[in-house]
């Protein structure tokens, strides 16, 4: 496909078009607005150190030990937004850090209690959500399960995309 020359699209590619790029604005605009649900949430709560990202990692590190290669691997973050942000978390009494012994430049990691706190902070956060979207009618498990094998599939498309095409 050319810059100077796209395809010509019929009118079901043109609307397919049209209803791919809503999809992607939409994840982008989710993605923000979770991290702003996070924050107001720390506000609320009075916990100003920490930001949403680092609260959105330390959630999913859970009550693993991983190295920063692992979350990378994972696709939840970019190679240096990871190792600041496990930088700052370190520092900030968040985490535990160790070398691992077989390989020196690398780095475990895994909650401290003070990070565990804010694991469950929003763990709590995101059941009052699941809750809140099944009583309200909003998504119910169908949904919800439609939804996943979606945004699933366009994962497993755009990972074969970077794997196959470059």
């Amino acid at each position: 496909m050319s810059l100077h020359n796209p395809p010509v699209l019929s009118a079901e590619q043109q609307s397919f078009m049209s209803g791919y790029l809503d999809s992607l604005a939409l994840v982008e605009r989710l993605h923000r607005l979770l991290l702003d649900v996070i924050k107001d949430e720390f506000e609320r709560l009075n916990v100003l150190e920490i930001n949403a990202v680092q609260a959105l990692l330390l959630f999913n590190i859970g009550d693993n030990e991983v190295t920063a290669g692992e979350l990378k691997s994972r696709g939840y973050y970019q190679g240096s937004n990871v190792s600041y942000n496990l930088k700052k978390l370190v520092e900030m009494g968040y985490m535990h850090h160790q070398r691992c012994e077989i390989d020196r430049r690398s780095v475990r990691v895994r909650l401290t209690e003070k990070g565990r706190n804010i694991r469950d902070v929003v763990g709590t956060l995101f059941a009052g959500h699941a809750e809140g979207l099944q009583n309200k009618g909003v998504l119910g498990t169908d949904g919800i399960d439609q939804i996943n094998g979606s945004l699933r599939r366009v994962e497993r498309y755009w990972t074969d995309q970077i794997r196959y095409i470059y």
